[in-house]
């Protein structure tokens, strides 16, 4: 009797076990709940799910913010996730089949709510925009979605996708017409300023960062539309008061004297190059440790199972050290996209000795292999193994045409453009680098036909036209 209560409790338990992990599968999905964890971190911050957000994504460093509105009416950050993949490379998606995930301001209706995803759950960011149509810029359907897999979407584990979710439709059911999204290149710092000055999309990033400028002093989003071919921010009307006008205007003369400051101390002028996007680097341990078939399990328990995305890309990016007129003045690896990663990198270029008279490139490394499948879990860590902390090999380095010896472009101070110019800018020109290696030739996954989006901007009320369906993104 005793063994036969026992079998039945066990069987009960099995029982319930399943419900619970399939509680949020298929047609409830659309219920998803914000975490117990959440809320409490909610309250902490004198927040509640009804009260609106703002989403902020960074590729460089693989994160993505919510910010909430607090009962004061300012926005304050809830919570920092870590991303699981992005694909292409830094700046705009520009083309359908381009593989670059999309930078700019968005805005997430509920039409846009996706609970019948093949990636668990997603939102559509509502690309292209009145900004993508003014540049003749194509595709559609780009995603925020779940499975760690990634052909121009920004793809999260299945886990957080869900409370991204959550989070989003109860803004929405709060009344929020539309959750902005403010997605970035990487974080609008003097640093990344005074590194990438030279890059070609630089004019587009400085345009963006007028809109974060605005965030971070006012504590608020910003509305935005289009003019002049140029994102257009408070333009309709909105009354600022003239303390943020004062603060906005101290930041950025502030954030101008440290980008020259950084420059004349030698801060290297530099483009940076992705195999295909980048995952955060607490992803690239797990994967390193447990494979990319484990990984693939625990991050992408409730999506089709798709695999992680092009493994063997998961090494840091070449790093393309700028001369101070755009020129290619030597392309290294570095161990990953991390500051200090990139800076260790181009300072072990600098330090090279000058090429050989019988050679004018010096390669230390060996081509690239030909991509693994994805499903070999142990050649996939081993690869991502390869640019860990303290596994990282030597980072190749490619000189240009031999030339006279000169003096470290450390020593230089190199002339500082400035890089903080106002919206009067309209017809500013990126500098040239048309001598920058050209990004590398990417692969264009296979994805159903979809429709065209419409037109999203953050003040704008969105189009109903993409109804929630059971697409595969």
């Amino acid at each position: 009797m005793a063994v036969r209560h026992f079998a039945l409790a066990a069987l009960l338990g099995l029982t319930l076990a399943a419900c619970e992990e399939d509680r949020y599968r298929g047609s409830a999905r659309h219920n998803i709940p914000i975490p117990s964890a959440t809320y409490t971190l909610m309250s902490e911050k004198g927040m509640s799910k009804s009260q609106p957000i703002v989403i902020r994504s960074y590729k460089k460093e693989s994160e993505v913010e919510v910010w909430k509105k607090r009962a004061d009416g300012k926005y304050a950050l809830l919570k920092t996730y870590p991303m699981c993949r992005w694909s292409g490379q830094l700046g705009p998606k520009v083309r359908e089949g381009d593989r670059m995930a999309p930078e700019g301001f968005y805005a997430i209706s509920p039409a846009q709510m996706n609970p019948n995803s093949s990636f668990y759950v997603s939102f559509n960011m509502g690309y292209p925009n009145a900004y993508d149509r003014a540049h003749g810029r194509t595709g559609a359907h780009l995603m925020v979605h779940g499975a760690c897999s990634s052909a121009g979407c920004y793809s999260m584990t299945d886990d957080q996708i869900g409370e991204l979710y959550a989070l989003v439709r109860e803004a929405q059911n709060g009344g929020q017409k539309a959750v902005q999204m403010q997605a970035y290149p990487f974080r609008m710092t003097p640093e990344n300023l005074a590194k990438h000055r030279l890059d070609p999309n630089i004019a587009f990033w400085k345009n963006l960062k007028e809109g974060s400028d605005y965030f971070e002093v006012a504590k608020d989003e910003p509305s935005v539309s289009v003019a002049g071919g140029r994102y257009a921010f408070n333009r309709d009307g909105t009354q600022v008061d003239s303390s943020i006008t004062q603060a906005l205007a101290e930041k950025r003369q502030q954030d101008e004297i440290q980008v020259a400051a950084l420059v004349s101390k030698g801060t290297p002028a530099i483009k940076l190059i992705y195999d295909d996007g980048d995952q955060h680097s607490s992803f690239k341990r797990q994967l390193a440790q447990s494979g990319a078939d484990s990984m693939n399990r625990s991050v992408a328990w409730g999506s089709r199972d798709v695999g992680i995305s092009r493994v063997d890309s998961l090494i840091g990016p070449r790093v393309v050290v700028l001369d101070d007129k755009g020129r290619t003045k030597a392309t290294v690896r570095a161990e990953s996209a991390d500051n200090d990663a990139v800076l260790a990198a181009v300072r072990g270029a600098a330090e090279q000795p000058a090429a050989d008279a019988k050679s004018a490139t010096v390669v230390a490394a060996a081509p690239a292999k030909p991509a693994a499948p994805v499903t070999r879990s142990s050649e996939a860590a081993t690869q991502v193994a390869k640019v860990m902390p303290g596994a990282a090999t030597a980072a190749p380095i490619q000189t240009a045409a031999a030339e006279p010896a000169q003096p470290s472009f450390y020593q230089r101070a190199l002339s500082f453009v400035p890089l903080l110019g106002s919206s009067s800018e309209s017809k500013e020109q990126a500098p040239v680098a048309s001598v920058v290696p050209e990004t590398p030739q990417t692969v264009t996954a296979p994805l159903p036909p979809r429709r065209a989006s419409t037109l999203r901007t953050s003040q704008l009320q969105p189009d109903a036209s993409y109804a929630s369906q059971p697409v595969a993104r």
